[in-house]
């Protein structure tokens, strides 16, 4: 619920401290203007249209990020943005929609609940707030959200959507708000997310025409009753007496703070017919409609799910260049929390995704865990009003035959060639990984790919950060290697793949194959068979097979 963010935002823990920008104070009200301005386009659309054009945790969190910005900078001229601007509709809601609080985190929640008594929880639906009016058990009016106090007439659409009963079966005046949601059949959350939920029924309840299609995928979860019984279990009794059953099935008394924590987890994991973006803890025991305002009331609370996408402010790019010569960019970000995992980092996985989205320094992106586990880019969530534009390598400067030294501009490429010389695919050296061959390179003692056979214990021990132990594990690794038989070698140089060509004993068989009787081999076409000649016919590679057949490599 997007209803009086800023407000919400205001009571929430701010701790921006750690996270300010370093910039002049005119650009940071320079950035701060054009986030209220982004935010601004995104509320229009939302409450006005009925496009959601970012999910409500994005929102959320640049919503958070301009309070931060404001705080860390004193920026109190640069108003927080009022959410619900353009939402305010014709029709005046019979009692106000109140909003929520979002509580913080752990001790946010248990700090709420400490005092209050008497408490329940239900699911926190992820669709679009609606009010419902029955007179004498017919309904005569729906009204949406809008800004608390004023909505639109929803009447006509509610009319279409069977969820939303014609008529009770009772004949009292009843006043009901809940969420129309988008029928998701058995909608894991921690899996699946909102997947678009809200938005697309926000979408359709904004449609001139409704089609019956569209209506029969709205459902409708009621989540107060404010004109109802003082006693929440009068109160649920009595929702399903009038059809709403899965009210009281999905509204639990909770004593502890463990209990909450039950079933926020249980819900996020378990199946649900909707989307919900967390819990919301209820007092039984609240005031009567009539003294409801459109703000957040002191009888319930939000508490939201993990996040699943975070946005994070991008500190710099750089490129990774893999021992192919492929170029990989990398953001480093002002490190955020995703789930139980602290990310400071997420590759682009290609330059060329990197140029189309165009994304530098200080341009907030959003990322979310691949797999709940690996950091995953999901693409720019918006620019940096100032930006410093980075020059990427060229790509025409590396490929698989670049590198086999380390001059410069080539350091990233020719490590990565060491790591796989010595990884799992490779030599499979043992306590040879990344870090200690950049010891080795920064000693000068490894210039070239093969410069570590010459070295002994003795050489060792002198490079800093080489103790005596390690000197003998590493020689030890070392003498290993020499002993791998002569596919290993290949495969460890980077050998491009050649079927079972490889399988010959000797270098000069291997180096004698054209072309053409490259292409006789199975999986073997046209463009493997040149690479493989070209391998085999590189001034580098060949120094490198000179060199092992002075070492008495077997095969070379």
């Amino acid at each position: 619920m997007r209803s009086l963010t800023a407000l919400l935002l205001l009571l929430s823990p701010i701790i921006c401290a750690a996270a300010c920008p370093d910039w002049p104070a005119e650009r940071a009200e320079s950035e701060s203007r054009a986030l209220q301005r982004q935010l601004a386009q995104w509320d229009d659309a939302y409450h006005r249209r009925g496009v959601a054009l970012v999910d409500d945790e994005i929102y959320d969190q640049a919503s958070r990020r301009l309070q931060d910005w404001q705080t860390c900078f004193g920026l109190k001229e640069v108003a927080a943005a009022d959410a619900l601007a353009t939402a305010a509709g014709e029709v005046e809601h019979p009692v106000a929609q109140t909003g929520l609080e979002k509580l913080a985190d752990e001790p946010a929640v248990a700090g709420w609940m400490a005092p209050r008594t008497g408490l329940w929880i239900q699911p926190k639906v992820d669709g679009v707030a609606v009010t419902l009016r029955y007179r004498n058990g017919e309904l005569i009016q729906a009204v949406s959200r809008g800004d608390g106090a004023r909505g639109h007439d929803w009447t006509a659409h509610a009319r279409q959507i069977a969820a939303v009963p014609a008529r009770l079966p009772n004949t009292d005046d009843v006043v009901l708000q809940g969420e129309l949601y988008w029928k998701l059949e058995g909608h894991i959350q921690a899996k699946a997310g909102s997947a678009g939920a809200r938005g697309t029924v926000a979408g359709a309840m904004a449609r001139q025409a409704l089609d019956a299609k569209t209506a029969g995928q709205i459902g409708l979860f009621v989540w107060d009753w404010p004109d109802g019984p003082d006693d929440m279990q009068a109160r649920l009794d009595g929702l399903v007496a009038m059809g709403f059953a899965a009210t009281a099935e999905l509204t639990r008394p909770i004593g502890t703070f463990e209990q909450a924590q039950h079933w926020r987890d249980y819900w996020y994991r378990h199946p649900l017919p909707f989307a919900s973006d967390g819990v919301v803890l209820r007092q039984g025991k609240r005031p009567d409609g009539r003294h409801w305002h459109a703000e957040p009331p002191q009888w319930a609370a939000a508490w939201k799910y993990p996040l699943r996408t975070a946005v994070a402010r991008v500190r710099r790019v750089e490129f990774n260049i893999g021992r192919s010569g492929r170029i990989t960019p990398v953001l480093q970000l002002e490190p955020v929390q995703l789930d139980d995992r602290r990310v400071s980092r997420v590759s682009m996985g290609s330059l060329a995704r990197w140029r189309a989205d165009d994304i530098q320094p200080d341009d907030q992106i959003a990322i979310a865990l691949a797999g709940l586990t690996i950091p995953r880019y999901d693409g720019l969530v918006w620019r940096a009003g100032q930006r410093q534009l980075i020059e990427a390598p060229r790509p025409d400067a590396y490929n698989s035959m670049t590198c086999w030294q380390a001059s410069p501009g080539c350091e990233q490429q020719f490590l990565a060639r060491l790591v796989w010389l010595s990884g799992k695919k490779g030599l499979d050296m043992p306590q040879l990984g990344p870090g200690t061959w950049q010891l080795l390179v920064r000693a000068g003692v490894v210039n070239r790919l093969l410069d570590w056979l010459a070295l002994d214990e003795a050489q060792l021990e002198k490079v800093p950060g080489i103790g005596p132990v390690d000197a003998r594990t590493l020689a030890a690794s070392f003498r290993l290697a020499r002993a791998r038989p002569f596919a290993r070698w290949l495969q460890a140089l980077g050998l491009p793949p050649s079927g079972d060509a490889a399988l010959a004993e000797n270098w000069n068989t291997l180096a004698a194959i054209s072309v053409e009787q490259w292409q006789t081999e199975p999986g073997i076409g046209q463009t493997r068979a040149r690479r493989l000649v070209t391998f085999f016919d590189s001034a580098d590679v060949e120094a490198l097979r000179e060199r092992l057949h002075e070492a008495g490599i077997a095969g070379f």
